[in-house]
C-alpha cells in the first residue's frame, strides 16, 4: 500500500468510497475520475490529489501523517521506508519521571546504533539520530519509549509515528513484542531475555560486568532490528486485508 493508492485523507470520503473507487478500478491517483462521485466529493478528492502531489515529491511525511487517520498511518511505510527509523529503548524501570534510559537502539537505511548510557547516551546524538527522519516506527513507543527519551532527554519526537502494537491488533497479533515475533515467524538470537532481564543485565553492569553490557546491547539491537521485519509483515498482511478481491 502506497499514499497514492489512498483516498481516505479526504473530507468525506471514508473506507467504503475508498473502496468502491478500488473496485471500479481507482487504485491509484493517476486513475481517477471525478464522474465516479459525486460533483463535491470530486472536487475534494481533486484538489487534495493536486496538493497531495508537490507534498510527496518534497517528502512532506507530517503532512499525510496529520491527513490519514490515526488508524491507517502505517500506509505512509512503503514511500518512506527506506529512511524510517526504527527504534527501541532499554530502562531500569518503567516510570519515565523516576527510572533512567539505559540504551537506545536506532535501526535506518541498514545501519543500527546503539548508545549506551554514561558513554555516548547524550541529548546531541539523540537529537541528530532523529532529526531528519521522516518516519518513526516502534513497538508501544508512543505510550513507553517515547515519554521516557522526553522526559529524560530534551529531545522533541513530536513526528510521524507508528507505533506497531495498534496495527498488530487489527491482524489479531496481540500481547507482547517477543510473542508476536513468534507468531509471524521472525527468529531471535537471544530467544531468553526478557524486559526484565534487561534491567538485570544493566545492573551487572554497573557492578563492573561489561560482559552484561554486551548482552544488553546485543538485546536491544535485535528489538530494533526486528522491527523492520514485523513492520514489512504488518504492512503486507493490511495491504492485503485491503485489497482482498480487488486487482491492484
Amino acid at each position: 500500500m502506497r499514499i497514492e493508492n489512498s483516498f481516505i485523507p479526504v473530507r468525506g470520503v471514508g473506507e467504503k468510497t475508498e473502496r468502491r473507487l478500488w473496485e471500479r478500478g481507482v487504485t491509484h491517483w493517476d486513475e481517477f475520475d471525478p464522474s465516479l462521485v459525486g460533483e463535491k466529493t470530486g472536487e475534494r478528492i481533486e484538489a487534495f490529489i493536486d496538493v497531495a502531489r508537490d507534498r510527496l515529491d518534497d517528502g512532506d511525511a507530517p503532512f499525510f501523517a496529520s491527513a490519514f487517520p490515526s488508524g491507517e498511518r502505517w500506509r505512509l511505510y512503503e514511500n518512506f521506508r527506506e529512511d524510517a527509523c526504527f527504534f527501541d529503548i532499554e530502562t531500569t524501570g518503567l516510570d519515565h519521571h523516576r527510572d533512567r534510559v539505559t540504551t537506545v537502539s536506532l535501526h535506518r537505511g541498514g545501519e543500527t546504533t546503539t548508545l549506551v548510557r554514561g558513554d555516548d547516551l547524550t541529548v546531541g546524538a539523540l537529537r541528530e539520530a532523529f532529526a531528519d527522519a521522516p518516519l518513526l516506527v516502534s513497538f508501544n513507543g508512543v505510550q513507553f519509549d517515547v515519554p521516557f527519551l522526553e522526559a529524560s532527554f530534551d529531545v522533541d519526537l513530536d513526528r510521524p509515528h507508528v507505533d506497531l502494537r495498534y496495527p498488530c491488533r487489527r491482524l489479531d497479533l496481540t500481547g507482547g513484542l517477543k510473542s508476536i515475533e513468534r507468531e509471524v515467524g521472525i527468529g531471535r538470537d537471544e530467544p531468553g531475555i526478557t524486559g526484565r532481564d534487561a534491567v538485570r543485565l544493566w545492573r551487572e553492569y554497573e557492578r563492573g560486568d561489561e560482559a552484561a553490557l554486551d548482552t544488553l546491547v546485543r538485546y536491544n539491537r535485535e528489538d530494533t532490528v526486528n522491527l523492520r521485519g514485523l513492520m514489512d509483515h504488518v504492512a503486507d498482511a493490511l495491504h492485503s486485508r485491503a485489497f482482498d478481491g480487488v486487482s491492484v
